[in-house]
């Protein structure tokens, strides 16, 4: 059985410390109703240190935003795995606005996934079809492409703690989410894909939906056999509204 996950990706939110550790407080509470249940939060990483604290022996996780590859280097304003192995246990890498607005790469992103993995970071792989590319019947091309290339660095999925959110990016903050029989479909490709990698471990790799998910179409994603969670966006802000989605997976 694998252990439902739903990480809130709080994006460049909130804006001030007080406002995240707060925030962080409140889904400390909300999750500590909710065994079963694996919830992390992805803050801003100027508030990573701070939140990590504020949430320390609660059971919530940490999550960063993104990573560099190298340990060190002349990257400005990059953050070093090294850094973030001490503060986070997982991290969000090839999120669709990553590759939007900062150019980041198929390749790109599989090099971070083997650096995640090789620090003991907990890689969440985001991929996803924009709407032009789903218009043009491309969703399972695009997703095999992105995650074949999230996989290329790792000899093994076993042992590595790898997380899979399927975002279709025409959902993302659109309030228009995929049906749960859309998303189910990609999330079986996931699998499959998985499986082509590594046949005995692919049955443990947690499979996100991310894209508009609410309190309202929570537990219907989750009542899908592949998916097995949600990387949370907007609602992720919102702690009545994140503890309603962390119930949903509860009772999944």
């Amino acid at each position: 059985m694998r252990t439902p996950l739903v990480a809130g990706n709080w994006k460049m939110n909130p804006p001030t410390l007080d406002e995240a550790i707060t925030l962080a407080e409140q889904v400390c509470d909300a999750a500590a109703a909710i065994p079963g249940v694996t919830t992390v939060i992805c803050p801003p990483t100027i508030w990573l240190a701070d939140v990590a604290r504020a949430v320390a022996g609660t059971g919530v996780a940490i999550g960063a935003q993104t990573m560099h590859f190298e340990e060190s280097g002349a990257f400005t304003g990059e953050t070093s795995p090294l850094t973030l192995a001490g503060l986070a246990s997982f991290v969000i890498l090839g999120h669709s606005e990553r590759r939007q607005y900062d150019g980041e790469t198929d390749e790109g992103v599989g090099r971070k996934v083997a650096s995640a993995v090789a620090h003991g970071l907990r890689p969440i792989a985001a991929v996803g079809e924009r709407a032009d590319e789903r218009r043009a019947g491309s969703t399972s091309a695009v997703v095999d492409r992105q995650l074949r290339a999230a996989l290329g660095g790792l000899e093994r999925l076993a042992g590595t703690g790898l997380v899979v959110a399927y975002e279709p990016v025409w959902a993302i903050g659109t309030g228009d989410a995929a049906t749960a029989e859309d998303a189910q479909e990609v999330a079986s490709q996931i699998r499959a894909i998985l499986r082509e990698v590594d046949a005995g471990a692919a049955d443990d790799i947690v499979i996100q939906y991310g894209g508009s998910v609410t309190a309202e179409n929570a537990a219907e994603l989750f009542a899908q056999p592949d998916v097995d969670g949600a990387l949370v966006g907007g609602a992720s802000l919102k702690p009545e509204a994140f503890a309603a989605i962390l119930h949903a997976a509860g009772a999944a």
